[in-house]
């Protein structure tokens, strides 16, 4: 199963999130949930990076597949909109698929 947690402060501003696992939806390089959830996590964070003034750190472990992002600063507007697409298009997965193979969670740090 895929875990997404996304990380929000005490005001509810997105303060980063963390993927890991791997949803075992069907053989490894078939699973369209994995390449799904992956396509999300990867283009939001190459979008933060690339479209607004946020800097983000990155952690990463291949064994794994944990990814953990962090913001150095309160999501900005343009931030909070990129992860509310994430969220949508995480939740849009689960709908579809269930939550057998895809869990989202907040967790307020």
């Amino acid at each position: 199963m895929i875990t997404v947690t996304i990380f929000q402060n005490s005001e509810q501003a997105f303060t980063g999130f963390d993927c890991i696992g791997h949803a075992g939806y069907a053989p490894e390089g078939e699973d369209i949930i994995c390449a799904g959830v992956s396509a999300l996590v990867i283009n939001t964070v190459n979008s933060i990076e690339n479209l607004t003034d946020m800097t983000v750190t990155t952690d990463t472990d291949e064994d794994t597949g944990k990814l953990t992002v962090l913001f150095q600063k309160e999501a900005t507007h343009d931030t909070g909109l990129l992860m509310r697409s994430l969220v949508l298009g995480l939740q849009g997965i689960q709908n579809s698929y269930g939550n057998e193979y895809i869990h989202l969670e907040f967790k307020e740090v």
